[in-house]
């Protein structure tokens, strides 16, 4: 007899019963063990433990203040959850719906009924599970920038040691123009500042408070929103209950602008892996971000960079799915809520991985400037400056002089006899006769020339990579002193509450 697949799950048996917990026992019966599994979220609610711990003491402190339990209950409550915090998340029951119903039960463990009993007074899993989530979201999204500003630090170091090291430049693939690495890198450096822009107004949403909504509406008892919010470091709160509750908006931006990372990313992955390709061969990997094959010894791959290319999907799909787990459902609160929470989790730490990995195979690559140099001229790369000397020298339509320079690409030879000759076809007579000189089409055709020309503010010549460079810096280093408020700004909240709490 062949043995069952180890993931189809065998019928369950009449006899087969969950544990009973705190919160079933007074409506329900038991829980079936498979429908138990089925709909618990503790196994994947680790990250999660700490937070509860944190809104669970500024709850409990907020109750205190407000009269609702007194301080005997309150320090019982208090050296309990800390009690539990160092035991950890690995110490806690398994047999329940959730991380926060086990906290709540080994705390009944701790102390008993009487005083546990209260630790949920004037709160639902519904405003807590949704505190916990901003709370590590927000935090999230603060690694996240810092990483992202590691990663911009690399890039404007590598723009500033390549500001004049030329390259040709791309459109469809094909080469277009001549500009620089340095100018290059930049365009990666802005788009990077966008996508922190972006963590940066994502942050602002997330960090609200939504509890004191308890299920959606709200409770009797005289809770103080305004200070739990305060002591676990919010901006505020979620005033409407009921959206406070139900919406999961924070989160779908918070994957929407990791989406946008994650494409930021892949696309200067891309580049990398064709730049280091043999046809290419304008980088060089280090070899502690490179691979090599089982078979074939002379391979070089660049297997982190192409787990860039490969992890964009796996963020995406994660705000795929939880936009479509998200859509149509009603107010308030519904567990489909649960399933959004492993993507977010799993999406968050796959952005930061991915961009902390580019930074490092920026920083440590190989750049072969002779090879840049080389190309940069290959495919008529200047014809566009040739066609602008021909407009300005002579004061040919600019159309007219794309048309008889895509001719004399076509034909291979760029002289000036060559353009006479074209031009002759267009304009009636020699472009020399109208003004244009042998000299003319030797600056146009020079690709230092070409760069070095292209002066308008965010174009590739030196001077102006140079300025940019050095406004980037400044903003950079602004981008930093924000972060780094907004981390003391957590930190000192969650030191006064721990150490308030007899930490």
């Amino acid at each position: 007899m062949r043995a069952r697949a180890k993931y189809i799950i065998p019928v369950p048996s009449s006899e087969t019963v969950m544990t009973q917990n705190i919160i079933r026992k007074g409506r329900l019966t038991e829980f079936d063990e498979h429908a138990s599994r089925f709909t618990s979220s503790v196994v994947t609610d680790a990250w999660l433990f700490y937070y509860d711990i944190l809104v669970d003491l500024a709850h409990i402190r907020m109750l205190k203040t407000q009269a609702i339990i007194g301080q005997t209950t309150y320090k019982a409550l208090k050296k309990s959850l800390l009690n539990i915090k160092e035991r950890g998340y690995p110490q806690l029951p398994k047999d329940v719906d959730d991380v926060h119903v086990a906290i709540e039960t080994a705390l009944t463990s701790d102390v008993g009924t009487a005083q546990a009993g209260w630790l949920h007074v004037g709160r639902s899993r519904n405003d807590e599970v949704a505190a916990c989530i901003r709370m590590a979201v927000r935090d999230a999204l603060l690694v996240l920038k810092e990483a992202v500003l590691a990663l911009q630090s690399t890039l404007l170091e590598r723009a500033a040691d390549n500001v004049h090291t030329l390259m040709p430049g791309f459109t469809h693939l094909q080469h277009a123009q001549p500009t620089t690495l340095g100018h290059h890198l930049l365009a990666h450096y802005d788009a990077l500042e966008r996508d922190l822009a972006r963590l940066g107004n994502c942050y602002e949403r997330t960090n609200r408070s939504p509890l004191g909504a308890a299920a959606f509406a709200s409770t009797g008892w005289p809770l103080d929103r305004d200070s739990t919010a305060s002591t676990l470091g919010f901006d505020g709160i979620i005033e409407n209950s009921m959206d406070a509750v139900s919406t999961r908006d924070f989160v779908i931006e918070a994957l929407a602008t990791a989406s946008n990372l994650m494409i930021t990313l892949s696309r200067l992955a891309e580049e990398l892996i064709l730049w280091s390709t043999s046809e290419f061969g304008y980088v060089e990997l280090d070899d502690k971000f490179a691979s090599t094959s089982s078979i074939m010894p002379q391979k070089k791959n660049p297997d982190p960079l192409e787990l860039i290319r490969a992890k964009t999907g796996t963020v995406v799909g994660a705000l795929t799915a939880s936009l479509v787990i998200c859509k149509a459902l009603p107010y308030s609160y519904n567990l489909d809520l649960q399933e959004v929470t492993p993507h977010l989790h799993q999406a968050m730490d796959t952005t930061v991985d991915c961009v902390r990995i580019a930074d490092a195979v920026l920083r440590t690559i190989i750049i072969n400037r002779d090879r840049l140099a080389e190309m940069t001229s290959v495919g008529f790369t200047t014809a566009t400056e040739l066609a602008d000397t021909i407009a300005r020298a002579t004061h040919v339509p600019f159309r007219t002089a794309h048309t008889i320079v895509g001719e004399v690409v076509r034909i291979g030879t760029c002289d000036l006899d060559t353009i006479d000759r074209v031009g002759i076809k267009h304009v009636g007579k020699p472009l020399s006769l109208l003004g244009l000189t042998a000299d003319d089409v030797i600056e146009a055709l020079d690709v230092s020339h070409n760069v070095a020309s292209r002066n308008v503010k965010g174009g590739p010549a030196g001077s102006e990579v140079a300025r940019m460079i050095k406004t980037r810096r400044r903003l950079l280093h602004s981008r930093r002193r924000r972060l780094s408020l907004q981390q003391n700004a957590l930190q000192r909240a969650e030191k006064d509450l721990l150490h308030e709490s007899g930490a």
